[in-house]
């Protein structure tokens, strides 16, 4: 049986979308408790799943592991358990690490949080500037908002691409092309996104200067 031919069309776009959607955790479906570490990593791998490409050996791989997860806590992005025992904010800090994982440096996320948690080296949370709730519930509906966005926009970008390999006659090359040219159109706002970004984080001190 002749397996479905690809094509990256509006209906990929969105499919690819949804899937991502499918792997954000509401706030209020992250439960209230105390988790060990197999629990920690069980919880975050069964309902996040879908941020993260499938392992191509056996189809299946963890978002987080236990090693990524000792490693944040070594570069102080990740407070401490308390006995062993991580509780929702970590696990919050969890779903966002992971998000900025893909386009930020370990050294620039905890840049980014340092004003966000009282102390990187305990379980307090400092809700003077914004509470962790606020900052991940808004996140959420912000990404929703970009995925919506990119969605609805691929349909007036596609048409320019496909305007620009119209000349090429053999099928084929033109898919490519328009491949190839998708994929750099979308490293391009990748990279413009990651360095407005960047440089948001290397003036932060004067930002928080300015409000002291």
């Amino acid at each position: 049986m002749m397996s479905a031919v690809f094509e990256i069309n509006q209906k990929f776009i969105k499919e690819s979308v949804d899937k991502l959607d499918k792997a954000d955790i509401d706030f209020d479906n992250i439960p209230d408790m105390q988790f060990y570490m197999e629990q920690l990593t069980d919880f975050l791998n069964k309902n996040a799943g879908g941020t993260k490409r499938a392992d191509t050996s056996d189809n299946q791989a963890d978002v987080l592991t236990k090693a990524m997860i000792n490693n944040y806590t070594r570069n102080g992005i990740l407070n401490p358990p308390d006995k062993k025992k991580y509780n929702r904010e970590h696990i919050v800090l969890l779903l966002m690490i992971n998000q900025l994982k893909n386009i930020l440096t370990i050294k620039d996320i905890k840049k980014l949080f340092a004003p966000i948690l009282k102390n990187m080296n305990t379980t307090e949370v400092d809700d003077t500037i914004i509470s962790l709730k606020d900052i991940y519930t808004t996140f959420l509906k912000l990404k929703d908002d970009e995925y919506k966005d990119a969605a609805a926009d691929f349909d007036a970008k596609f048409s320019i691409i496909k305007e620009k390999t119209s000349q090429i006659s053999d099928e084929k090359n033109q898919d490519l092309a328009e491949a190839f040219m998708i994929v750099m159109m979308l490293v391009a706002e990748a990279n413009i996104a990651k360095r407005l970004a960047e440089n948001i984080i290397d003036n932060l001190p004067s930002i928080m200067q300015r409000n002291n």
